[in-house]
């Protein structure tokens, strides 16, 4: 079963991301701020990591530095409200593959993603 690590601290969202996700068969976890999703990312074996960028106690900038220090090879896809091309251009120069802005995306179009990611 294919496993993906919701980043996200907006739990109506994280929340629906999951149920969706679940229900598409796919495995998720919930990690609700930035230390939570280190721990989580460093200590579990995920296929794909959503990740917000504006968290508490850790910022997804900080968690994708970390990540990529400890060696974690995971595709990462960013979820975040930061609009801003030099966003997108700075996390996408730190391996994230996929950008989506939330408050232009329906969550139907980011579960799509995932699962043609997780596919192929």
């Amino acid at each position: 079963m294919k496993r993906v690590l919701i980043c996200e601290d907006e739990k109506p969202l994280a929340r629906a991301v999951f149920l969706k996700l679940e229900k598409e068969g796919i495995f998720s976890e919930i990690a609700s701020d930035g230390e939570e999703a280190l721990f989580m990312v460093t200590k579990n074996k995920y296929d794909l990591i959503l990740l917000d960028l504006m968290m508490p106690k850790r910022d997804g900038f900080s968690v994708l530095e970390e990540a990529h220090t400890a060696g974690i090879k995971t595709e990462f896809v960013v979820m975040s409200n930061l609009s801003q091309d030099v966003d997108e251009k700075k996390a996408k120069s730190m391996g994230v593959k996929k950008y989506f802005v939330k408050s232009n995306v329906p969550i139907s179009e980011i579960i799509d993603y995932v699962k043609t990611t997780l596919k192929s």
